[in-house]
């Protein structure tokens, strides 16, 4: 079972369990938060990350960003992940970063960013659920970041 002994998942825009900034959400400025990633195992040949909110009103949740082609060094993801690495496609059918939109009047929603340390690069850019179905046997380790936004 993979655990989160030393697998780190940070940002300089909020803390575990604060509030996303509105320049993040989807129907604002739409910019990712700043990460970084640490401490990932020996043995890690990419990293792959993803926002899931998993108080949206569907089955499921709701994926508002896949990312995957991180280096195994991790660091300081940059402005526009994006751009640097490969992007997968979250629930809205796109292949970039989505960012916080619950419905109105829905109350607080919590965004989890997860980041997992992987065994085998990622092949192609697979949705949330073939990759935890296709990777689940590569995760080395894996963390979260949880970050609250409220319209």
């Amino acid at each position: 079972m993979p655990n989160i002994a030393d697998l780190s998942l940070t940002s300089t825009d909020f803390d575990h369990g604060g509030r996303l900034a509105d320049r993040n959400a989807s129907d604002r400025d739409n910019i990712a938060p700043r990460l970084a990633v640490s401490g990932a195992p020996a043995g890690t040949v990419e990293l792959a990350l993803i926002c899931h909110d998993p108080d949206a009103p569907l089955p499921g949740g709701w994926t508002h960003w896949t990312l995957y082609g991180i280096p195994s060094d991790g660091g300081d993801l940059g402005e526009d992940p994006d751009s640097r690495f490969r992007p997968g496609p979250n629930s809205w059918g796109d292949h970039r970063y989505g960012g916080p939109r619950p419905p109105a009047g829905h109350g607080a929603h919590h965004y989890y960013f997860w980041v997992y340390a992987l065994s085998r690069p990622v092949d192609g850019t697979p949705t949330r659920d073939e990759f935890l179905a296709g990777y689940a046997d590569a995760i080395l380790e894996q963390n979260r970041l949880v970050g609250v936004y409220e319209r």
